[in-house]
């Protein structure tokens, strides 16, 4: 059976790939990206508002000018210039206004913190979904090493820690544990920082 040839498009696209990586992580990091840009389009209108606002406002530019537009405004309201000044010191009205740029910058990047917090949970269950598989797949594959082993008539070293490693994980179980052993923790420390 003869391959077809992948399109020029595609082709182009894997040009300039590592050699040094193998076929399946070149396909995961393409994947990777096509979700993220994907999610990106998906974003709704106010979304891409705030991100875009709070992306700017995390920059030097935006302190650069904040710092042209302050020292312009004390400027005209000093009465150095031969400007009437409109907002004499102490410059209530330019507070006000500062005061409201931080309430709306505030919100923007609470906005894009809840989204960026949505998508950290969502990548956290991906992970925890591909863990609990894998677990689940390496589980099996000692499970299965372990039965032609058994066949061969090849026996098991004393110390193993195989019947350990081939005991199917529960995320609950290991929740509650993780839980219960910080609790203990937290218990033995409070007697110390009290006294």
């Amino acid at each position: 059976m003869r391959q077809s040839n992948p399109p020029l498009e595609e082709k182009e696209d894997h040009e300039g790939d590592n050699p040094g990586l193998a076929n399946v992580i070149e396909r995961n990091i393409r994947t990777i990206i096509r979700l993220r840009l994907k999610a990106g389009r998906e974003r709704r209108l106010q979304d891409r508002i705030a991100g875009a606002i709070t992306l700017f406002s995390g920059r030097m530019a935006f302190v650069y000018a904040h710092i042209v537009w302050f020292g312009f405004w004390i400027l005209l309201n000093s009465g150095r210039v031969s400007v009437q000044p409109f907002d004499p010191f102490p410059y209530g009205l330019l507070t006000m206004v500062v005061s409201l740029e931080a309430i709306f910058l505030s919100t923007f990047v609470l906005i894009t913190q809840n989204r960026l917090s949505e998508e950290a949970e969502r990548h956290a269950d991906l992970d925890l979904h591909v863990g609990l598989l894998t677990e689940h797949e390496v589980t099996r594959v000692l499970q299965m090493l372990d039965a032609i082993q058994e066949k061969m008539g090849i026996e098991n070293d004393a110390d193993s820690d195989l019947a350990d490693l081939e005991m199917e994980t529960k995320p609950e179980d290991v929740l509650a544990e993780i839980e219960r052993l910080q609790r203990r923790a937290l218990g033995r420390k409070k007697p110390a920082s009290q006294g």
